[in-house]
């Protein structure tokens, strides 16, 4: 169940986040308004893995760079099943691949709160 006050509250969340802290912090924030975290994952191998795995995913957060690998078949695989994702990452949009042109992004540092309105505005 999802409200309009808290738009976490109820949702599958797949964290994709090679970075320790900030991979905690999201989970930590989502996980107290309510949302079911799947992962956080710090590889792409380990979230594609997790998206065959899960039949319900109501959207993502992922990071670009995961240890030297770029993200991009985890986006591919979320665009291919219509689930709603933004980048968080330390990468200008404009590095970001034309195909993913409107996928929302957020560039680092940022606040769980603002991932958060993000995913569901």
């Amino acid at each position: 169940m999802t409200s309009t006050t808290n738009p976490l509250a109820g949702r599958r969340v797949l964290v994709v986040e090679d970075e320790y802290f900030i991979a905690d912090d999201l989970r930590r924030h989502f996980e107290e308004r309510g949302a079911e975290v799947l992962g956080p994952v710090p590889r792409v191998e380990d979230a594609l893995a997790l998206i065959a795995a899960t039949a319900e995913i109501d959207a993502a957060v992922l990071d670009v760079n995961l240890q030297d690998e770029m993200v991009y078949p985890v986006a591919d695989a979320l665009q291919a099943r219509g689930v709603p994702f933004l980048f968080a990452t330390g990468y200008e949009k404009t590095a970001i691949p034309a195909r993913f042109a409107d996928v929302r992004h957020c560039e680092k540092p940022f606040e769980p709160e603002r991932i958060a309105g993000a995913l569901f505005a």
